[in-house]
């Protein structure tokens, strides 16, 4: 225990170093000697996000208020190192259990990368659970409609509804009115489409009159929900049946090579525990201690 304590007081203080120095990284703000760079918010977006692209910073008053906050943590942890913190048990245990987080989190960073398989060995294998395993990649009927709706508070809303209708039965354009008219206003920013969506994403009077067109093109009457009044438009309707291996592929190259990944986590965890040796006397007097 004294040694990991002595090898994390090392890297905190070396830590406290780069900080102060900004380890060649933009310094973003400082205090006494102590800072926090741009490399200090990349290392804290990688740990949350794993993904460096999808930054959280995109605004100026959040990476202000980050830095401030890692800054007083930076002060906060110096101070209680002088103050001599550190030598407490409490404090020690949680110091090396905080290192062994960050060494193993490398270490199993560095496992994923040696065990990521090739790209060909990846899709091959997904083919094999897509082929392997039809039914999950079963589709229900689906339907892709565009609607205009009048709110049931609009004045003469039902008769609105119905002029629309009218009018789009002699030939105007529904995505024109759509965008127009709909107080739906974020479908009819795209002229009504509501995209696929198959039985149960829609309130029911609105699902079941959407399901029973059958003609892309095809008009609804107005139906009434507790939205208000809607006019349905049909575009496109999918039968029931499976999904193609394209449809799927990308979300099943995803979940494969994690699985081919974690195969290897699993190996590693069983390689360690295969030597260890448990003490079940202790473990059952923990146990009852915390009844």
């Amino acid at each position: 225990m004294k040694s990991g304590v002595r090898l994390y007081k090392a890297l905190v203080a070396v830590a406290f170093m780069a900080g102060a120095m900004g380890a060649g990284a933009q310094v973003l703000v400082t205090r006494e000697g102590v800072a926090v760079t741009i490399d200090d918010l990349q290392v804290g977006m990688q740990r949350k996000t794993g993904d460096a692209a999808a930054s959280p910073y995109a605004r100026p008053e959040a990476v202000k208020i980050t830095a401030s906050n890692m800054l007083v943590r930076r002060v906060l942890a110096q101070e209680a190192l002088e103050a001599g913190l550190d030598k407490n048990p409490a404090v020690q245990a949680a110091l090396a259990q905080a290192r062994d987080r960050v060494l193993s989190d490398a270490k199993l960073a560095q496992l994923d990368e040696a065990n990521k398989p090739a790209a060909s060995l990846v899709e091959s294998y997904a083919r094999t659970v897509y082929n392997a395993n039809p039914k999950r990649f079963e589709a229900p009927e689906q339907v892709r409609v565009r609607h205009v709706l009048i709110r049931k508070d609009t004045e003469k809303a039902k008769g609105k509804a119905e002029a629309l209708l009218e009018s789009l039965k002699g030939g105007a354009d529904f995505e024109a009115v759509a965008k127009a008219q709909s107080e739906d206003k974020g479908s009819g920013a795209r002229g009504g489409d509501l995209g696929l969506f198959a039985r149960g994403r829609m309130v029911k009077p609105f699902e079941d009159v959407a399901f029973a067109l059958q003609t892309p093109g095809q008009l609804s009457d107005v139906v009434e929900t507790q939205f208000g009044f809607h006019v349905i438009q049909l575009l496109e309707k999918k039968p029931a049946g499976p999904r193609s291996f394209e449809e799927v592929k990308a979300a099943l190259l995803r979940e494969t090579e994690a699985a081919l990944v974690n195969e290897g986590r699993n190996k590693e965890q069983e390689r360690i525990l295969s030597s260890a040796q448990f003490d079940d006397s202790a473990i059952e007097a923990f146990s009852k201690s915390q009844r």
